[in-house]
């Protein structure tokens, strides 16, 4: 019986867990309403990109701050391609993201972002843009370590800044 009873405690301590966890990411996702629409993804992109992990957008600066609205908080599989047009995440499980380029306004490698650090100083990809008068940070990262830094360069090229 004590068995029973310990397992049944256990169970709502989780279930309360959850619980707690399911209403603060709604009120975040309330608080972050105002947020406008993100911009469509080009119809006739089909370009393939580095493959990844898209790992969440933040307020930029602040690395805890996960975005939770438009899926902007959503970590999946993703593939990053860049054109002209700006950078499209290509989600698995998620909306894809598009960032206009005239929207992009730095790039730099880091540690870590919400819901991802790496044991490397470089391992993440973390583009800064600006969206609906809002600063935001999007971290990506490279399935293989090689392609963080021309990609890096890539992103830098098309915004035409150095890399912060």
């Amino acid at each position: 019986m004590k068995a029973f009873l310990g397992i049944l405690g256990t169970l709502l301590v989780l279930a309360l867990a959850y619980y707690g966890m399911l209403r603060g990411w709604r009120n975040r996702q309330a608080r972050q309403a105002e947020l406008a629409p993100l911009p469509a993804v080009p119809e006739n992109d089909k370009t393939k990109g580095v493959e990844g992990i898209y790992v969440a957008t933040t307020s930029a600066g602040d690395w805890m701050d996960r975005i939770a609205v438009h899926e902007l908080g959503v970590r999946s599989t993703a593939d990053l391609a860049v054109s002209e047009a700006g950078l499209i995440f290509h989600r698995q499980g998620a909306a894809d993201v598009f960032i206009p380029a005239d929207h992009l306004t730095a790039v730099r490698t880091d540690r870590g972002i919400a819901g991802k650090v790496t044991a490397e100083k470089s391992g993440l990809v973390v583009v800064t843009w600006n969206h609906d008068g809002r600063e935001l940070d999007t971290g990506f990262r490279p399935r293989r370590k090689a392609d963080t830094a021309p990609l890096t360069e890539t992103i830098a090229t098309l915004i035409g800044v150095e890399q912060r």
